[in-house]
């Protein structure tokens, strides 16, 4: 889901820090500093970093560089391998299943509480190879004259990750747009204690 789509949700975001010319023009390599870097091959059960806008296989912004005007484009990748719970739950109970096996044949019969979670992680180990992580991509875009930027995810996670990486790679910390942020910028600091004091409005309906 993205911003080139037909439909898109997306939150914005308000830069805090000051934006210097060195690092504007630092931006495409700091960029490429902290792509994304593929997780196939490896056993990480996830892994996130930054994409080209127009190719989110490109982490060296070979398809267009993330300059447009004014303003930056790019990505946030987040590739996630996801295991089935029930094929987690089949391989444990057979890995169990055979360890109880081995203690039988050397007069023990209790699994201890360590083993039960070396067991599992074995299990895990192998499953990964047999499970390619499924990528994700939600498009970020940067005003820098304008000091705002727009994110395409409204999912609370995807926001902590994106403001979390963004932090990390350009030393700048973002404030989130909510509706209640929204409306302290709109009606200034001399409203603030009449906003604070509005309650909430309960929209679900109410069965006798």
């Amino acid at each position: 889901m993205g911003f080139q789509n037909s439909s898109c949700s997306f939150s914005r975001f308000r830069v805090l820090d000051p934006v210097s010319d060195e690092l504007v023009l630092q931006i495409p390599d700091l960029l490429r500093k902290y792509a994304f870097r593929e997780i196939d091959e490896l056993p990480e059960m996830s892994a996130w970093g930054w994409s080209c806008f127009d190719d989110m296989f490109d982490t060296e912004w070979s398809a267009a560089s993330p300059k447009k005007g004014d303003a930056v484009f790019f990505s946030l990748r987040l590739d996630i391998r996801r295991i089935p719970a029930g094929v987690i739950r089949k391989y444990m109970a057979l890995a169990i299943k055979e360890e109880i096996k081995k203690l039988k044949e050397s007069g023990k019969t209790y699994i201890a509480r360590e083993r039960k979670k070396e067991i599992r992680e074995q299990v895990l180990f192998k499953l990964k190879k047999h499970f390619l992580p499924v990528p994700g991509e939600f498009n970020v875009v940067w005003s820098i004259a304008n000091n705002e930027i727009w994110f395409a995810s409204t999912q609370t996670k995807i926001i902590d990750l994106f403001m979390e990486q963004f932090l990390k790679t350009f030393n700048l910390h973002l404030e989130h747009k909510t509706p209640y942020v929204l409306a302290q910028m709109i009606l200034g600091e001399e409203n603030q204690e009449k906003l604070d004091s509005i309650e909430e409005t309960n929209f679900a309906i109410t069965r006798p």
